[in-house]
């Protein structure tokens, strides 16, 4: 990668084209930040490739003046690892959604995540087939009634963070589509995290699933029902601050700060880089009411990615290997003449 010679900004990033999403969408937040987050990381647009499969979120590649693929439906983690292995210099970002990703999707996501290929992913989760026009996902809660469910669903949905820290999973963060402040901080630091990244982006669609986070990021609750981790920082959230995470047992509690004894001292300090996945586990777990909805990055651990393993393995190979050309390959081995 060459030196940038020139500052860019979040516009430079922006394509020539009609971005062609509803209005209200969340996609539109989601765009601007990560417009905001490649122009903040310093590198050429050059440097970038978005690759998607198919959805409204899919439609991303086109708005971008970055190299871009749009692939077919659920095939967009199979085509970004193969880029991601064939250009090591490029910054590659899948853009995906919660059917594209987790329905016919669902094999290549956890193998994408298992191989810890150096991806960002971001999982756009708006909990509806939106562009197929409003059938149950499977991240859609239980009961929810579709189109495809005019009497509620009765699945059990997915919990994407859960599903990846199971994949063994390295990196999880997860934000909310209209918080472009807290989105673009998520994305650089994906961005920056050698592995496959994947943030899940609480996305509203205002067509088919409208308000379907409002009871957790309307203005006058999302203090008092979100929580935004930073590594190092205590767990503490509220619009008084004054409320905060402990362990009690084997699970967590919430309690307030001043009451029964507790003070701050005694709240949990968020350590993103914890290898033992038990207590970020927990956290992406935790729902309203019982709990806030945890926001930023929860997870983010060092381990050798798949591209770095497979170039020292060719290498290694390569240097020990007696065929060093095709005309060594041809007379190896068993050969006749004819």
């Amino acid at each position: 990668m060459e030196e940038q010679t020139t500052k860019l900004t979040f516009k430079d990033f922006k394509s020539d084209q009609e971005v062609r999403w509803c209005p209200g969408c969340g996609d539109h937040a989601v765009l601007n930040s990560v417009q905001r987050a490649m122009a903040e990381l310093g590198r050429d647009k050059e440097d970038f490739a978005q690759v998607s499969g198919i959805g409204c979120s899919s439609r991303f590649p086109y708005y971008m003046d970055t190299f871009g693929f749009h692939g077919i439906h659920g095939r967009a983690a199979a085509i970004a690892s193969g880029v991601k292995v064939a250009n090591p210099g490029l910054s590659v970002w899948e853009i995906t959604g919660d059917g594209d990703a987790l329905a016919i999707g669902g094999n290549h996501f956890i193998h994408l995540i298992r191989r810890n290929i150096d991806i960002n992913l971001l999982l756009f989760n708006n909990e509806i087939y939106g562009l197929t026009k409003g059938q149950y996902s499977p991240t859609s809660k239980k009961g929810t009634t579709t189109k495809t469910s005019p009497f509620g669903t009765i699945e059990t949905p997915f919990h994407p963070g859960e599903l990846v820290i199971g994949a063994q999973g390295k990196f999880f963060a997860r934000t909310m589509d209209n918080n472009i402040k807290l989105s673009t901080e998520v994305f650089v630091e994906a961005a920056k995290h050698d592995g496959t990244s994947v943030v899940e982006i609480l996305q509203n669609c205002v067509i088919f699933n409208d308000r379907v986070y409002a009871e957790i990021n309307d203005k006058e609750v999302r203090e008092e029902r979100q929580i935004v981790l930073r590594h190092g920082e205590a767990m503490i959230f509220g619009k008084e601050r004054d409320k905060g995470l402990i362990l009690d047992g084997l699970k967590l509690k919430v309690v307030k700060i001043g009451e029964n004894g507790i003070t701050e001292k005694d709240i949990l300090v968020h350590k993103e880089n914890e290898n033992n996945p038990g207590l970020h586990m927990m956290l992406v777990n935790m729902r309203w009411p019982n709990y806030p909805v945890a926001f930023g990055v929860i997870r983010s651990v060092n381990a050798p990615t798949y591209d770095m393993a497979m170039e020292a393995q060719i290498a290694k190979i390569q240097a020990e290997s007696s065929i060093k050309n095709i005309d060594d390959l041809l007379h190896s081995g068993n050969t006749w003449e004819v």
